[in-house]
């Protein structure tokens, strides 16, 4: 199975955000893959909803913050960690990273994503905080150019390169 983080808003999204969402989990379903979440709530939910109504397994990695009720058939791991913390066994355990957009905590594991040598593939265009990556960092995060990060204003083009990344999964050496 290729695991693929999620990183996405807390708040509630916009319709188009959470059309894009809707998009990229559909555009993703006929192949073996699970999705990976740090939560359900905002955006994140509406990835988690829409992944189970395709038929695509869920892992929710959550913080000790917010005890929420999940779907019946996600398998949640309580990880015993605050919101920034929890996001390392939730990176670490991906294959590739995907913000679908957001802010700090997204960000993070964007950073994270790159500083563990994951193929990490932004959306842009969303009106949010991860959008303002691209000027500061629009190829490499730093001088060792762990991997590129890769942005996309299409929601299906990105699809498509996350899934042409299943191909080129390998473990990296782990950056510091």
């Amino acid at each position: 199975m290729f695991q693929i983080a999620i990183a996405a808003h807390s708040s509630n999204p916009s319709e188009e955000m959470a059309r894009k969402a809707e998009k990229f989990v559909s555009a993703i379903k006929r192949n073996d893959v699970i999705i990976l979440l740090g939560g359900y709530w905002g955006l994140m939910k509406v990835v988690a909803d829409r992944a189970l109504s395709e038929g695509i397994p869920v892992v929710m990695v959550l913080p000790m913050e917010r005890d929420v009720p999940v779907p019946e058939k996600v398998v949640r791991i309580d990880s015993g960690s605050e919101y920034r913390s929890r996001s390392i066994p939730l990176i670490r355990s991906s294959d590739v990273v995907v913000a679908l957009g957001g802010g700090a905590g997204t960000i993070i594991e964007i950073l994270l994503g790159y500083a563990m040598g994951k193929h990490t593939f932004v959306l842009k265009g969303n009106g949010m905080s991860s959008d303002n990556l691209e000027k500061a960092f629009p190829d490499f995060i730093d001088e060792r150019k762990v991997t590129k990060v890769m942005y996309f204003d299409n929601v299906e083009e990105m699809a498509k390169e996350v899934l042409s990344s299943m191909d080129h999964r390998k473990v990296e050496e782990r950056f510091g």
